[in-house]
């Protein structure tokens, strides 16, 4: 399985680069059938990254650039802490919440400050910074091996780290948020790790500007059916709006 996301992922990568890509090449290359290669390139087309033609595959949409957690503190950055702020409206005494490592949950977080007998686990260094001092707030770390870009713990030990844990909310960021293949993130440990929070949460909410949707990362994070509730910005198309409304997800317009 491994083998497979990693010759997937090698995939995508070529196609950023030239465009295009042959199954003839491709087996060449990874020294794998040509019935393996269409697979990939079927999923990927699944996934809505690429279309197939004959012969290969093009692609179809670029997924998002990933930028460290430095440069997203700068991107749009008056819309994240109007989404945070509106996010601290769910938090209330007694919740045990986790927060998701990223630039906009981090904006929650120093909103969260001044709450009183929250617990929060979080795989974010940045966001252990922000509440370090916070004195009504029980601040847990998922430990586990670190992603210098986007300073957020993964791996094995984090995801070991939630199985004792039952949390009433997951604040979730995303790098893309697409009605058909759900919210994805550029790096494959963010997003096992993420899937394993999407499981310990009752309640599941994702914390985007609008410059997210219909945009696709390489690595899925959970299915839209699994998220209750969106909160972004007033940039988000009434498609998009409409879309998640019909699918049963609240959606929050921050102030």
């Amino acid at each position: 399985m491994r083998n497979t996301r990693q010759r997937r992922q090698q995939i995508m990568e070529h196609l950023l680069q030239h465009g295009s890509v042959q199954v003839s090449a491709l087996v060449e290359r990874h020294g794998v059938s040509a019935v393996t290669i269409r697979a990939d390139l079927n999923q990927l087309e699944a996934q809505g990254l690429v279309i197939r033609n004959h012969g290969g595959a093009n692609l179809l949409r670029t997924p998002p650039q990933e930028h460290g957690i430095h440069e997203k503190d700068s991107l749009n950055l008056p819309l994240k802490d109007a989404i945070g702020a509106s996010a601290t409206a769910l938090v209330k005494p007694g919740d045990n919440i986790i927060l998701d490592s990223g630039s906009t949950t981090m904006m929650l977080a120093r909103h969260l400050r001044n709450q009183r007998d929250v617990t929060v686990m979080t795989n974010g260094l940045n966001i252990a910074w922000e509440l370090a001092g916070a004195q009504g707030i029980t601040l847990r770390l998922t430990g586990g091996l670190l992603h210098q870009p986007s300073l957020s713990l993964h791996g094995m030990q984090a995801e070991a780290s939630l199985q004792s844990f039952s949390f009433d909310t997951l604040f979730l960021g995303v790098d893309g948020l697409d009605l058909q293949f759900g919210a994805t993130t550029h790096h494959e440990a963010e997003a096992l790790l993420n899937h394993r929070m999407v499981e310990r949460a009752r309640k599941i909410v994702v914390l985007t500007d609008s410059s997210k949707f219909g945009k696709v990362s390489l690595h899925r994070i959970a299915k839209l059916d699994a998220i209750h509730c969106v909160i972004t910005d007033s940039g988000i198309g009434m498609d998009y709006h409409d879309g998640l409304r019909a699918l049963g997800i609240e959606v929050i317009i921050a102030a």
